[in-house]
């Protein structure tokens, strides 16, 4: 037909779709390289996040167990200082009573070798004080002898009082009402007592326990001897804090 020209239009459009499809195929892979890439880059922004916190963490582990170490060592030496003090407490208890032995032994001696140096009878020999880890708490303990051959009992009673001052007036405590340990030994105000040659109050050697009231201020204790047809004995003896 005269005047009409032909194209091949559907040729170059299928060229297009050509293209724009090789084109889509390539964009997927390399979408896939892309969103790989920035999943990498994001896991390591991540873990350069995290690296410090795990080190902070196995940080404080670490000073965890050894706070447990040190636990366990100040309960283990806890423990042996515990066992230290009742050792030391049974070794002193122990010193106590041969010191009171040999106290024994050396006034026997004196009285045997010598005696007529001095009036026989009743002697009051020391009034043993110690102060304890209890604030106006302390220790005693009386040691008396008998000078002579007499081997009958010697029967009497002692009245202890501790003499100072309380509200800047001169006062005195019976030991009677500062003692609930030897309570039970007390006749009233007075401390009964039976022997031939030696007394230790309280027996063996031992200590009692004595509390001073708050507001009171000790200076002395006196210690008064009867003995029925003899005349009063009496000491005093410092207080020693």
């Amino acid at each position: 037909m005269a005047g009409w020209e032909v194209h091949p239009r559907g040729a170059r459009r299928t060229g297009r779709l050509r293209v724009a499809l090789t084109v889509a195929l390539l964009a997927i892979p390399a979408a896939f390289m892309v969103g790989a890439y920035w999943h990498d880059e994001q896991m390591q922004a991540l873990n350069d996040q995290v690296k410090p916190l795990q080190e902070r963490v196995a940080q404080q582990d670490a000073e965890i167990e050894q706070l447990k170490q040190s636990l366990a060592r100040a309960a283990s030496g806890e423990t042996v200082a515990l066992q230290a003090n009742e050792q030391s407490r049974l070794s002193i208890k122990l010193l106590e009573e041969q010191i009171f032995k040999l106290q024994q032994d050396l006034a026997s001696y004196k009285g045997v070798l010598a005696p007529n140096s001095r009036q026989d009878g009743l002697r009051i020999g020391t009034f043993e004080l110690q102060s304890t880890e209890k604030p106006r708490n302390y220790r005693y303990k009386i040691l008396l002898s008998r000078v002579g051959k007499d081997d009958k009992p010697l029967s009497g009673q002692l009245r202890i009082t501790v003499e100072g001052k309380q509200a800047g007036k001169s006062a005195k405590l019976e030991l009677s009402e500062l003692t609930t340990e030897a309570a039970g030994q007390f006749d009233g105000k007075s401390l009964p007592f039976t022997f031939k040659h030696f007394k230790s109050i309280p027996e063996a050697g031992r200590f009692a326990e004595l509390e001073i009231p708050e507001g009171f201020v000790p200076a002395q204790v006196r210690v008064r001897a009867e003995v029925k047809g003899e005349k009063p004995l009496e000491r005093t003896f410092k207080w020693i804090d």
